[in-house]
């Protein structure tokens, strides 16, 4: 396996007991839970990606051109328009 022999894991195995302790249950249970947690979820998309293959295709809506689209349109803004009376006249 990857080319490690019984020495070299023996080796990593005196290492991970020197550097975790009395930890090391906790971090090898950790470890296990994150590798089953990460195997649920490749399942998961593999699951997602089979239902959507074995599902029918449904007709996807196309956009609108813009000379068929019925838009409410405002009206335009006129500013009010008055006679200028003998006081605006300065």
């Amino acid at each position: 396996m990857f080319g490690i022999g019984p020495m070299e894991m023996l080796i990593v195995g005196v290492i991970a007991l020197l550097l975790f302790g009395k930890r090391l249950p906790e971090v090898a249970r950790s470890l296990g839970k994150g590798i089953v947690e990460f195997k649920k979820g490749i399942h998961g998309i593999e699951d997602d990606i089979q239902d959507s293959i074995r599902r029918p295709a449904t007709p996807q809506s196309r956009p609108i051109p813009p000379d068929e689209r019925d838009d409410a349109v405002a009206p335009k803004f006129e500013p009010p328009r008055f006679e200028p009376t003998d006081e605006n006249k300065s």
